[in-house]
């Protein structure tokens, strides 16, 4: 008689348990203040969901964490030590990292954001923020997604239109309407380099929803392409041509894959 294998219920809690484990978030922590550090990996050591491979605090330690520790994530914030988080990112991307990157910053900085999203951070999570919801930005940006705050969100689309010559005083004289809610964040999307893609998807919209918003901000604005808007926004800050130039290089790396 042919005998049929039944796994056992303990086998199966096994099997399950070893998938769990296997599909856990791989984090690596780089910040320079070994107490946030600790509470940080102890917060994420108590979710199932996570797992802390490594930690330290400069970023010459962490790329030479990452053959090793392999991870899916990297929280850092926009200066590590006396190096830029900037200057990291790009320097992991040459080491063939291939994973994502969360900006977790002590405070809001409207030009650093932009820069850090244009070099190819997946989102920025303010250290003020409440514990449950930067585990969920964690899972967003593991998962391809964009987690920016709202306040950054503010910040950057505030800058633009503020500074911007074709949104400032001489921009309300000429055409007498400045952008709404909706165009506010998109405009805070380009200036951050996302892509029409990512900008849909951090504001529920799709992407030709997202294009015509851009369309009525280009006739709003009177000019007629995305880095027109941002060269203005940039210039306006003091940053030279060639900051404008290296952050476009960036962009295209940091929107392909999403």
């Amino acid at each position: 008689m042919e005998t049929t294998y039944i796994p056992s219920e303990t086998a199966s809690l096994n099997r399950m348990s070893k998938q769990a484990l296997d599909h856990r978030i791989r984090i690596l922590l780089v910040d320079e203040l070994g107490l946030f550090r600790a509470s940080l990996a102890h917060l994420l050591a108590s979710e199932p969901d996570f797992e802390v491979v490594g930690e330290c605090g400069t970023a010459t330690e962490a790329l030479g964490l990452l053959e090793d520790s392999k991870p899916d994530v990297i929280l850092l914030d926009f200066e590590v030590g006396t190096e830029r988080g900037t200057d990291f990112m790009s320097a992991a991307r040459e080491a063939n990292y291939q994973g994502n990157f969360l900006i977790v910053a002590g405070a809001p900085d409207v030009m650093k954001s932009a820069l850090s999203l244009r070099v190819g951070a997946s989102g920025i999570f303010l250290k003020s923020g409440l514990a449950e919801r930067l585990l969920r930005a964690i899972k967003v940006v593991s998962d391809g997604g964009v987690w920016v705050d709202p306040k950054i969100i503010q910040l950057l689309a505030d800058q633009l239109i503020d500074q911007c010559p074709a949104f400032g005083e001489g921009g309300r004289e000429r055409r007498g309407t400045l952008p709404d809610e909706r165009e506010r964040d998109v405009l805070a999307g380009i200036v951050g380099g996302l892509s029409n893609r990512r900008i849909g998807d951090s504001l529920g919209l799709s992407e030709s929803q997202v294009k015509n918003v851009i369309q009525r901000l280009f006739t709003k604005s009177g000019v007629r392409t995305r880095s027109q808007l941002v060269r203005a926004a940039l210039e306006a800050r003091g940053y030279p041509t060639g900051v404008h130039q290296k952050m476009r290089t960036g962009e295209r790396g940091c929107c392909a894959k999403r």
